[in-house]
């Protein structure tokens, strides 16, 4: 059954993607919300994303600044990167698990509403 795992292990680890990265799960913000964005931040500085989600008036911007300061931390504390040279790589939300409800209508019918939620991920790296 566990054949080779540890050659299969080292070889996982050697081909890992080796850049700072911070992901949120299960975030109640649908996807369609949070890439209105995601978009205004990707490939952007790190400094110039933090402004920008700062004067979004967006509900998604708060957890997204939030994820990207995390995103920093992990870049500083873990791989020993420079903040001045950060930049956002990667950002992308993914659809995560939608819990089903149902709301009364006339005539005794009940309508779904769909509270959608999603997984937002960053991934960071440095500029040459």
């Amino acid at each position: 059954m566990a054949k080779r795992m540890k050659e299969k292990a080292a070889l996982r680890e050697a081909n890992r993607d080796k850049r700072p990265r911070a992901i949120a799960r299960y975030i109640r913000i649908s996807a369609r919300k949070v890439r209105i964005v995601i978009n205004l931040i990707r490939g952007k500085k790190v400094s110039d994303a933090l402004a920008i989600l700062q004067f979004t008036p967006k509900s998604a911007s708060p957890v997204v600044e939030k994820l990207l300061l995390s995103a920093i931390a992990n870049a500083t504390n873990n791989l020993e990167m420079n903040k001045d040279t950060l930049y956002v790589a990667e950002v992308y939300a993914d659809q995560g698990p939608s819990l089903k409800r149902f709301m009364p209508r006339a005539k005794g019918n009940a309508s779904p509403i769909l509270k959608r939620s999603s997984h937002i991920t960053i991934v960071l790296d440095e500029a040459k």
